[in-house]
């Protein structure tokens, strides 16, 4: 950790107090100095509901005036937005409702970040704290094992085929018209009755 004459770290600290301070869950500080160029610490906190957020806002704004901390910007969005972002230069600090929480995972876009330990920021004189949270070792890869592939024919989906029934011609007795049949005996059949019912 930083020295105790480092503003940043200080601001930092009371910063994470009081947001736990106000039962702010899930609060995770990350440094983020060599992977962005706008701030060194981002910060994540989670209300419970849209007036908690608030009070976790009222809450930071107040710890930055005390500390005449300066505030580039602060965004609210909408009333029921559910993220309240502060930019304090060197600090970036989210609020958010657990759904956008959950939504935006913010996490995973600084998984390459160092993440601090919030209990060491919480009790910076305890030295035995370790300064970094550690990352949980990844997982070894498995090997697949080789098998004989097979090519995957490519069929489509199964069609239905369409069964042709015999439609009878207007004007003439039923089933004694053409018949759209390709077997010969069926042709046949139909030829002797078309002689039958002929008058010479």
């Amino acid at each position: 950790m930083a020295t105790e004459t480092d503003p940043i770290t200080t601001l930092l600290t009371e910063i994470v107090q009081a947001l736990d301070d106000k039962k702010a869950a899930d609060l995770r500080v990350f440094r983020v100095s060599a992977q962005s160029s706008i701030t060194d610490y981002l910060v994540l906190a989670t209300g419970t509901s849209e007036p908690h957020l608030r009070a976790l806002r009222i809450e930071l704004e107040r710890v930055l005036d005390n500390r005449k901390a300066q505030i580039a910007g602060m965004e609210t969005g909408e009333p029921g937005s559910g993220w309240t972002v502060v930019d304090a230069y060197q600090i970036m600090i989210h609020l958010f409702t657990r759904e956008k929480r959950e939504e935006y995972r913010l996490e995973n876009l600084w998984k390459d970040a160092q993440d601090l330990s919030i209990a060491r920021l919480l009790n910076p004189e305890e030295d035995d704290l370790p300064e970094v949270v550690a990352k949980p070792a990844a997982a070894p890869k498995k090997k697949k094992k080789a098998v004989a592939s097979k090519t995957p024919s490519k069929k489509g989906p199964a069609r239905k085929t369409a069964v042709k029934k015999p439609v009878a011609k207007p004007g003439t007795a039923k089933g004694m018209g053409k018949v759209n049949s390709k077997s010969s005996s069926t042709k046949s059949t139909v030829k002797k009755r078309k002689s039958l019912n002929r008058k010479d």
